[in-house]
């Protein structure tokens, strides 16, 4: 069943000189979720935080810090960004070598596992993972920087992957990520989206309009 949807900014379209008030800003005005997009310069092009800041930023706010891991290999940073104060750690099936053994480790580690399928990776990679996860995040740009536009084309997989999750009776997030704002987050709700993570649309204009950026994208 479709869980109430909840609002996920990404910092990365915070304002990194002024990182925790951006994300006590964001908290106070009503996010449920704080996204937070690590970046390799490998996995992905481009280049951005590591545990460090996932630890500063943690007495900034008592909201879920999910965090999405797009570097490769991804299995021997897992407990430093556990440790850190991650409470969702997201992770590629491509970022290999053994994504089970990946959710396994993140579980063990008492947090929340995510699994995040790009837009050319289709849904039938969860198939065996499915019953393991917490969270799968469907990329709706591909990752490596924010200010993307919406792929149209990954409402169809957010569909078959709404019918996976209700399937399996559990209270997995359905998660989608780029391009979200006024116009595709109902498209991606209605698809079965049940989280939404927003960069652009969430801090613009800066922390006066923090609060109507999330109510509008919550509809």
């Amino acid at each position: 069943m479709q869980q109430p949807v909840r609002i996920a900014p990404s910092i990365l379209s915070a304002d990194f000189a002024r990182l925790g008030e951006e994300v006590r800003a964001i908290s106070a005005a009503g996010a449920d979720y704080v996204h937070v997009d690590v970046m390799d310069g490998h996995f992905v092009p481009n280049l951005t935080i590591g545990p460090m800041v996932v630890k500063a930023l943690r007495p900034h706010t008592s909201l879920v810090m999910d965090v999405h891991l797009m570097i490769s290999p991804a299995d021997p940073y897992l407990d430093a960004f556990a440790e850190a104060g991650a409470d969702i750690l997201t992770v590629h099936p491509e970022a290999g070598p053994h994504i089970h053994r990946t959710v396994q480790r993140i579980k063990a580690l008492g947090k929340k596992a995510g699994v995040s399928l790009n837009p050319g990776t289709p849904a039938k990679m969860l198939d065996y993972l499915i019953d393991d996860v917490d969270l799968v995040l469907v990329m709706s740009v591909n990752p490596g920087f924010g200010g993307q536009s919406f792929i149209t084309g990954q409402l169809k997989k957010i569909e078959a992957i709404r019918k996976m999750i209700d399937k399996t009776g559990r209270a997995i997030d359905l998660e989608v990520d780029g391009g979200i704002d006024l116009i595709t987050a109902p498209q991606a709700i209605a698809a079965g989206a049940d989280v939404l993570v927003a960069g652009t649309a969430s801090f613009r204009g800066g922390p006066d309009h923090y609060a109507a950026n999330i109510a509008g994208l919550r509809g």
